[in-house]
């Protein structure tokens, strides 16, 4: 792995963007931001399960009025998603909203983007520029340049309505849904500027198709030390996207927590439902907030030694299961006791 880009350090509410802070994950809401009730419940199961940085949509003043009551009753950083409307972002900024997603090239008037840019720069929340492949400038859209570059240029002229204006807490996304075009462009603005990048493959799809594309896209960036914050955009419940974002950091070795799972593919040595026992383990222990890495293997005779890097494992007979810690048998159970026995070793781990 390439030695991280260094960039720039921006605040979002009580997270530390670029520079040497970690890569944080983000996700969005999908309620309805007016209903200060659900959006606040799936805020929650999102933090729960690891998000760092929340966003919701921001389609009218009503929306923009609910972000007093929605931060109140939330722990983490909220960000407001603007589009074009620049009294949106000013009452978004008065109702105390931690960050905004907005490209000021797009509100149009010079008279409003400076007046949301002095109200960001007196409250120091930053702004993304969030530049989408499927929505780019008519004129960029028709110069015959390739896609990447034209992301690109995109972005830098927001970037540099906002430098003109003194403001430089900015973040930046560029994201597409062809992965080559994705990380040919972050690649590209990553040398520059030195402002902090937002990863993601945008309309990526279902969770099998999605998390393909965002895993290679944002992983292979990340493997180059490019990328300060990470969404894995998917058509699912987002909680979805945040168990994914850490997998891809763990699989990386750039943050640990939580679960690792490691199981066999199984084969025709195998005499349970290894797929199914690996599943429960999954969706038992997908919580826990120590890392740790736990095996599921089917063969207990070779499951133990191939996974001894587990900090416990189990290894599976026809009638019985075989508890290792770092490769060493401390145990053999019942087949049914296995989730059980599981539980109530990690739970002394605790």
């Amino acid at each position: 792995m390439k030695k991280r880009r260094v960039s720039k350090k921006i605040t979002i509410g009580n997270i530390e963007i670029g520079g040497n802070a970690p890569i944080s994950i983000q996700s969005m809401c999908t309620t309805d931001t007016r209903d200060v009730n659900a959006t606040v419940e799936q805020i929650h199961k999102l933090s729960d399960a690891g998000c760092e940085l929340v966003r919701v949509a921001v389609l009218n003043n009503e929306a923009a009025e609910s972000i007093s009551e929605i931060k109140k009753r939330i722990k983490i950083p909220l960000i407001a998603d603007i589009h074009f409307d620049y009294r949106l972002a000013l009452e978004s900024i008065n109702q105390g909203v931690d960050g905004l997603r907005l490209n000021p090239g797009n509100i149009g008037n010079n008279e409003h983007i400076e007046k949301v840019v002095k109200a960001a720069k007196e409250r120091e929340i930053p702004i993304r520029i969030g530049v989408n492949a499927g929505s780019l400038e008519k004129n960029l859209l028709e110069n015959n340049e390739k896609l990447y570059k034209n992301l690109v240029k995109s972005a830098l002229k927001h970037v540099k309505i906002l430098e003109n204006l003194d403001f430089d807490l900015i973040k930046i996304s560029l994201k597409a849904n062809d992965v080559p075009t994705m990380i040919k462009a972050y690649k590209k603005i990553a040398k520059k500027v030195n402002y902090p990048l937002h990863l993601g493959v945008t309309e990526a799809g279902t969770i099998k198709t999605g998390l393909i594309k965002s895993s290679i896209g944002i992983g292979v960036l990340l493997n180059q030390g490019i990328g300060d914050t990470i969404r894995v955009s998917l058509t699912e419940d987002p909680v979805e996207e945040i168990y994914a974002g850490w997998e891809i950091l763990k699989a990386l070795d750039i943050r640990k927590k939580g679960l690792n799972l490691i199981s066999c593919p199984t084969c025709g040595r195998c005499e349970v439902n290894i797929i199914e026992l690996a599943k429960q383990v999954e969706e038992k222990f997908r919580n826990i907030e120590i890392p740790l890495t736990v095996a599921v293997m089917g063969c207990h005779v070779n499951g133990p030694g191939e996974a001894k890097a587990a900090d416990i494992g189990v290894a599976c007979s026809k009638q019985e299961a075989y508890i290792f810690k770092k490769g060493e048998i401390i145990k053999k159970i019942p087949f049914q006791d296995v989730l059980q026995v599981l539980n109530e070793e990690i739970s002394s781990l605790n």
